[in-house]
């Protein structure tokens, strides 16, 4: 187990998005695209808003072009093909925090924002970002959940601590 706190944070965003998505997994065919009262819409549309900044920050991280116009999958992709994709940025993010020195994760890189301005962030902050992004994200699909009354998975970090990140030794 790293003890470094920017890998255990992308262990934890890791484990909390695939507690949200196996919860989303589960819900009747058609509720994750149903229309809500949510800033992207439905829940579908905000896991893959999450998945898009992901995918935008790891091509900033990867200093190639990302392809994206917005910060959604548009064309919004299957709920299958969303969850795996999100599963390659953990994935992708868990790697770099474990294995990035300290002095690559402060250098500066940087990017142009999707409105053409431009941007420089540490390698770290980058990471950072995706990590707390997600995280306030998964709380619009929580509330989405609670207002369909399903009990959604906990995802707080002292529960990641006590049932998966410890239990790794």
């Amino acid at each position: 187990m790293n003890p470094d706190p920017i890998a255990m944070f992308a262990q934890y965003n890791q484990w909390a998005n695939r507690l949200i998505y196996d919860a989303v997994a589960a819900l009747p065919e058609g509720t994750a695209t149903e229309k809500r009262a949510t800033t992207f819409g439905s829940i579908e549309r905000t896991l893959g808003h999450c998945c898009a900044v992901g995918l935008i920050f790891q091509a900033h991280l990867e200093g190639r072009p990302h392809g994206f116009t917005a910060r959604n999958m548009a064309p919004q992709i299957a709920f299958e093909e969303l969850s795996r994709s999100q599963q390659e940025v953990d994935a992708w993010c868990v790697a770099l925090a474990d294995a990035t020195p300290a002095d690559v994760l402060g250098e500066v890189v940087e990017f142009s924002f999707l409105d053409g301005g431009a941007g420089a962030m540490t390698r770290m902050e980058m990471l950072l970002h995706v990590i707390n992004h997600n995280s306030y994200h998964r709380g619009f699909v929580v509330d989405s959940l609670k207002q369909m009354s399903v009990s959604p998975p906990v995802t707080d970090l002292p529960v990641f601590l006590r049932d998966a990140y410890r239990r790794r030794d």
